[in-house]
């Protein structure tokens, strides 16, 4: 059988991304229309709305489309989740772990949708702090779960490739809601589980 290749993105935003694409190659002192170059442009607009597809999606909705009455209260951990995000200073990618986790008030959802919630806003144009603080309250406000913790470990090509140019430089982030927050216990037991002394 043979391979068939679907494109799944708007065209009209395509066609114009292309163009400014292309002018940028141009002032950059490239020459769009050498070979090597000749789709370059629809390839970057191709990959740009696909490193933002995270506009067009809803992280409430992924948790309400598996979301089921279950009377289990201990902490659910989803952790080393991938992330890939774009750094909304220099356009340039950030990638590491999320590791989140959540107890439950009465209500659970499917174990993929946490991970679906870190890819939603993680394909955005982002700061590590928000991103975090973005999972975080969805989780809260969709599960009213008793406490909410997350913890992003990334590495910054901002930092590796331009500017201080430190190629081992981890940034670690927390936000934390309810029992995570006022019982230290528990948070020590999150910190423990994903490899962090608390």
């Amino acid at each position: 059988m043979a391979y068939t290749h679907i494109d799944q993105f708007d065209a009209q935003v395509t066609e114009e991304l292309q163009h400014h694409y292309y002018e940028i190659l141009r002032l950059l002192g490239e020459d769009p229309q050498r070979d090597g170059l000749l789709k370059t442009p629809e390839r970057v607009a191709k990959a740009m709305q696909f490193f933002t597809k995270g506009y067009g999606e809803s992280g409430e909705e992924i948790l309400r489309s598996a979301m089921f009455k279950e009377e289990y209260r201990q902490m659910v951990l989803v952790k080393d989740i991938d992330l890939y995000s774009m750094c909304e200073h220099h356009l340039l990618p950030f990638y590491g772990k999320a590791h989140v986790a959540y107890i439950p008030n009465g209500y659970i959802t499917g174990l993929s949708k946490i991970a679906r919630v870190v890819e939603t806003y993680a394909r955005r144009l982002q700061v590590q702090e928000r991103l975090t603080v973005q999972i975080r309250d969805c989780i809260q406000a969709t599960l009213a779960p008793l406490g909410v913790a997350v913890v992003i470990e990334a590495a910054h090509m901002c930092m590796q490739m331009r500017g201080v140019e430190k190629q081992n430089s981890i940034t670690t982030t927390s936000a934390f809601t309810g029992v995570f927050l006022k019982d230290m216990r528990t948070r020590g037991e999150f910190l423990r589980l994903i490899g962090l002394n608390p």
